[in-house]
């Protein structure tokens, strides 16, 4: 019996290490005719996103001009972006990311990210430290999950204390549909 117990918390530990140190095994989901929730987040919660808004959303038109796709709608926040996207090919997804993340890294001022530390294996792979390098992805599944993350996404800014009323963030396509 002692013994029955002493392997199953064994087990426990192993389970909790793998759990803590590694990797899920993560399959994205690839479904032509859905829209995805996407979210972007700096490397350590960096808030440069504000600061080089122009240079974002020259990132963003990069990336229109080598892919197929719509902004449904997006809020822009110091250190995460949230996004529901629209796209004809849904496998472009990672590769509208990885666009943006690009075209935004090379050309930030150092300034923005020297002072954030990363670990040694970031640097060998010649990561910037400017975003973390994956990213969530949520598939839309129908119009109940849609209004859940869109209230999600409008409630946000508010959520992290940048403004005291949603509608006051001007950093979002919901600002933009009040107030144009």
């Amino acid at each position: 019996m002692k013994s029955n117990l002493l392997n199953l918390n064994i087990l426990n530990k192993i389970n909790y290490f793998m759990l803590k140190y590694k990797m899920p095994n993560y399959r994205r989901i690839f479904q032509n005719g859905h829209s995805y929730f996407l979210t972007m987040t700096t490397h350590g919660r960096n808030p440069i996103l504000i600061e080089n808004i122009e240079l974002l959303r020259k990132s963003f038109w990069v990336s229109k001009q080598n892919y197929d796709y719509e902004i449904d709608a997006i809020v822009i926040l110091p250190d995460h972006i949230h996004m529901i996207l629209t796209l004809d090919n849904a496998k472009n997804y990672p590769k509208i990311i990885r666009s943006i993340k690009q075209y935004f890294s090379k050309r930030c001022d150092a300034k923005y990210y020297v002072h954030y530390p990363q670990s040694k294996s970031r640097d060998a792979e010649g990561y910037f430290p400017i975003w973390q390098k994956r990213f969530f992805e949520h598939t839309i599944r129908n119009e109940k999950d849609l209004a859940m993350i869109l209230e999600y996404m409008v409630n946000n800014p508010l959520k992290h204390g940048l403004v005291e009323n949603r509608e006051d963030w001007r950093y979002s396509s919901f600002y933009k549909r009040l107030y144009s």
